[in-house]
C-alpha cells in the first residue's frame, strides 16, 4: 500500500517540474552568475527569473529579495542583521514564546551578547495580544519579529494589524515576519503589512532543500553575517546555489497558480479526516485555533491517554508519516514550547501530533489514517488493560 505523508510542514516532496528543473541546470547551465561571460550571464538570468517569481508572490521589488541557504538562514540574517547594525539605536527586541527555533535560538545568543528580549506570551490559541505587544514598546526597541503561521499549531498571526500598531507607535522599530509556513500557501503581501523583513524557504513548498529568501524592503540597512564578495546586494557573500534558486521560483510559480484553489482543498482534508475520527469513535482535542481559522495545512490533535511517539509508531508501521512536533525539536524529549505555550496540560502535551497537508494528499488517504488511528488506539488500550502473566 502506498505511503501517506502528513509531514509537510517538516518538509515537501518537490514537484516533479522542480526536480526536472535543477537537475537540467546543474547538467547545462552551470556557469558562476558573478562571471561576466555567456555561462555566466545565463546563470544570472535564472537568478533573475526565480527574483521575479518571488517578488511577485510578495508584492514587492524584485531587487529587494536576498537568496539565502534556507529559513534558518534568513531569519538569522534578519534578526542578527538588524540587531548588529542598529544597536546604537536601541538594544531591545521583541518576539513570541511560539517562534520557531531558528528565531528563539538567535534572540538567546543575542541576549548572551547583551541584546535584552521580550517574548510575548500568547493565548490558547496561539495569538499574540496586540495590547501587550504595545506595552512592550519601548524607545530602545530596535526590531518586533514575528512569526506569519506557526509551524506546529497553524495559528495565523494578525500582521497587518502588529505592523500598523508597530509604526504608529514606534516607526523606527524593525519589523520582520517569519513566513517560511506561509509562503506560497496564503497571500503575503508584505507593502501592506507595513513589515521591512520577510523570510521564505524553497523546501516548504515543493522546491529542493538548500534555498531560501529575505526580503528586505528598499532603504533597510542590515549588517551581513558573513565577508566575501558582493552577491546579494552585499547581505548574502558567496556563489548562489542557482540550480536551487531556479528550482525554487518555479516551485513558487506553480504554488502560485493554485494556491487559492490548494488552500480550499487542504481545509476540506482537514475537516474530512476529523469527521473520520469523530465517525470512528477516536477521542481527540484539537490544539491551536479552529481548523477553519489555523492555516490550510496544519491540523495539531490530541489523543488522550495516548504516547504520540507510540502512536506514531504505530502510524510509521502502516506508512503513514506524521510529526509530534517542529521537526527541529522531534528528537528532543523536552515537550513542545509551542504546546506548552498556549498552555496544555501534560495529558494533552504528551498525546499530541501534527499532521500537515499538501497537495498530494487527497480524501481517500484522510479514510486511512482515520482508521490507522482507530486500530493503533484500540491496540494501545488493549495492551494497556492486559495484566501481568495473562
Amino acid at each position: 500500500m502506498a505511503e501517506i505523508y502528513l509531514d509537510n510542514s517538516a518538509t515537501t516532496r518537490p514537484f516533479e517540474e522542480v526536480i526536472e528543473l535543477q537537475s537540467r541546470i546543474q547538467r547545462e547551465n552551470y556557469g558562476n552568475p558573478s562571471s561576466i561571460h555567456a555561462r555566466g550571464v545565463a546563470a544570472e538570468k535564472l537568478l533573475d527569473e526565480a527574483r521575479r517569481s518571488i517578488a511577485q508572490l510578495l508584492q514587492c521589488r524584485e531587487e529587494e529579495i536576498c537568496f539565502t541557504s534556507g529559513g534558518t538562514e534568513a531569519n538569522n540574517l534578519a534578526l542578527k542583521g538588524a540587531a548588529y547594525r542598529w544597536r546604537r539605536r536601541g538594544n531591545h527586541i521583541i518576539t513570541t514564546q511560539i517562534e520557531h527555533p531558528s528565531v528563539l535560538n538567535c534572540c538567546r545568543r543575542l541576549e548572551e551578547e547583551g541584546f535584552t528580549v521580550t517574548y510575548l506570551p500568547v493565548d490558547e490559541q496561539g495569538y499574540v495580544d496586540l495590547e501587550q505587544l504595545e506595552r512592550a514598546l519601548r524607545k530602545e526597541t530596535i526590531l518586533v519579529s514575528i512569526i506569519h503561521v506557526n509551524n506546529e499549531i497553524g495559528t495565523i498571526q494578525p500582521v497587518e494589524k502588529i505592523g500598523a500598531l508597530i509604526k504608529s507607535r514606534h516607526p523606527r522599530a524593525l519589523y520582520h515576519v517569519d513566513g517560511v509556513q506561509s509562503f506560497a500557501k496564503i497571500p503575503t503581501p508584505v507593502q501592506r503589512w507595513q513589515a521591512d523583513l520577510y523570510s521564505c524557504s524553497a523546501h516548504k513548498i515543493h522546491g529542493p532543500k538548500g534555498a531560501g529568501a529575505l526580503w528586505v524592503r528598499k532603504g533597510v540597512s542590515l549588517q551581513p553575517l558573513f565577508q566575501g564578495g558582493d552577491q546579494e546586494q552585499g547581505l548574502r557573500p558567496g556563489t548562489e546555489n542557482t540550480p536551487a534558486i531556479a528550482a525554487f521560483g518555479l516551485a513558487a510559480r506553480l504554488c502560485a497558480a493554485q494556491m487559492a484553489e490548494n488552500a480550499a482543498r487542504l481545509y476540506h482534508l482537514k475537516e474530512k479526516l476529523c469527521r473520520e475520527l469523530e465517525e470512528a469513535g477516536v477521542e481527540f482535542y484539537i490544539n491551536g485555533p479552529p481548523p477553519a481559522e489555523a492555516a490550510p495545512h496544519v491540523l495539531n490533535l490530541s489523543f488522550p491517554g495516548i504516547k504520540a511517539e507510540v502512536l506514531l509508531r504505530l502510524l510509521e508501521a502502516r506508512e503513514i508519516y506524521v510529526s509530534p512536533g517542529s521537526a527541529c525539536h522531534s528528537r528532543r524529549p523536552d515537550p513542545s514550547h509551542v504546546l506548552t505555550a498556549i498552555g496544555l496540560e501534560e495529558a494533552r502535551l504528551s498525546g499530541a501530533l501534527r499532521f500537515s497537508f499538501s497537495s498530494f494528499n487527497d480524501e481517500e488517504e484522510m479514510e486511512r489514517v482515520a482508521e490507522a488511528i482507530a486500530a493503533g488506539i484500540r491496540e494501545l488500550k488493549a495492551l494497556a488493560g492486559r495484566r501481568p502473566g495473562q
